[in-house]
């Protein structure tokens, strides 16, 4: 009698919501799918805790991939995703690999453009070469006021804000002042956490002295300015910072989603296309964020698990979004759920409200990573 044949999983990506949806069908489903890992990239870094980089802290944490890979027994493929045959069900690599799957799921990221023709962008995988010398300039006085802008379409502010509250804290520290001002179009501080968060931030920026304009749609049509409303206001600067606009992948094969994404639905499925799964900032849910990442990986994994035989039934993905917000002094927790692109039933902590206490709030992957750093045999 033949042995069952182990289905065949390929999640394309190296970044959180690939290594979530790796870990979670490994728990899963165990022994009934064989898991590929594609990814451009050898190494997963932490990318959230860059932001504190610029201030002479350590480097965000990396992680072999090749061990991780082992860890769950997946096979690792270093190489990068291009097309899907979805009638075959065939992934293509740019190095011209054909990976046979019986479930596909991409987390690709998105790609990060400058929103405006000048000012320091905001890239989180070189956050230390780009605003290092910034955060001296502001140390020594040279640098006496910032504007840190934010476009009309974003996918996650919370590092701006992160920015501006740790210089201030920094400028404090040295005994210097710096005019800092936040511009975005959100209608309130972290609008996206809702009312109670959004104003508990609106007060620590008040409290550090960090002026915000809300509701504003900006340009910097040059170096040390910015405009605001049309012209209705110009604010200039010694420096400025902007968030990146996200654009999706745009993947030969698939449905076309606004701006590249990849059209999902509440299980992380691509919409009218059998066995291929999306999760992450590739796909097209309005809110960009490594935790609401795990939730679309876990959901997916979920629903693969289901396909392969596993006896659960999958549950939709859930939009709660746990975010820390790193200040200069103590950190705070925010929690929301989130409906559309706007958060309800939020609140902020000086405590964390989820375990373990991470920036990224993953079910699967988060203890795994809390495993390894207690694991004296940890890289």
């Amino acid at each position: 009698m033949s042995e069952a044949k182990t289905f065949r999983v390929v999640i394309a990506g190296g970044g959180v919501a690939a290594l979530e949806a790796a870990i979670a069908l490994r728990e899963l489903a165990g022994a009934l799918v064989s898991v590929q890992l594609v990814a451009p990239n050898t190494e997963f870094s932490y990318r959230p805790m860059s932001v504190r980089e610029p201030f002479a802290y350590a480097p965000a944490d990396q992680y072999p991939l090749a061990e991780i890979a082992a860890d769950i027994g997946a096979e690792l493929v270093v190489d990068e995703f291009a097309w899907v045959d979805t009638e075959q069900q065939i992934a293509h690599t740019t190095k011209g690999v054909e990976l046979a799957y019986d479930a596909l799921m991409l987390a690709l990221g998105a790609h990060m453009k400058s929103p405006f023709g000048h000012g320091l962008t905001i890239d989180d995988r070189r956050m230390d070469e780009l605003l290092h010398g910034v955060v001296q300039d502001v140390e020594e006085g040279y640098v006496r006021s910032i504007a840190f802008v934010a476009p009309a379409r974003m996918g996650w502010p919370l590092p701006l804000y992160e920015l501006a509250l740790m210089t201030a804290a920094r400028a404090y520290d040295m005994g210097v002042h710096a005019d800092l001002t936040i511009i975005t179009p959100e209608t309130a501080p972290l609008a996206i956490f809702g009312d109670e968060a959004s104003e508990a931030v609106g007060e620590l920026l008040s409290d550090a002295g960090v002026t915000v304009i809300t509701s504003a749609h900006a340009q910097v049509p040059e170096e040390g300015q910015v405009v605001i409303q049309n012209g209705e206001t110009t604010l200039n600067a010694d420096r400025v910072i902007v968030l990146p606009e996200l654009f999706g992948p745009s993947v030969r094969g698939l449905p076309a989603g606004e701006h590249g994404f990849i059209p999902i639905d509440e299980h992380a499925k691509v919409r009218g296309v059998d066995r291929v799964y999306a999760a992450g900032d590739a796909a097209d849910f309005a809110v960009k964020h490594g935790g609401l990442a795990a939730q679309q990986a876990d959901a997916a994994a979920e629903s693969i698990a289901a396909l392969a035989g596993a006896q659960l039934t999958p549950e939709p993905f859930r939009g709660e979004i746990h975010g820390v917000l790193l200040t200069g002094r103590k950190p705070r927790y925010l929690t929301a759920h989130i409906s559309g692109s706007r958060g309800y039933s939020s609140q902020i902590t000086e405590t964390a409200t989820w375990i373990p206490a991470t920036k990224i709030a993953a079910q699967y992957l988060a203890p795994y990573l809390a495993r390894r750093a207690d694991s004296p045999n940890a890289a």
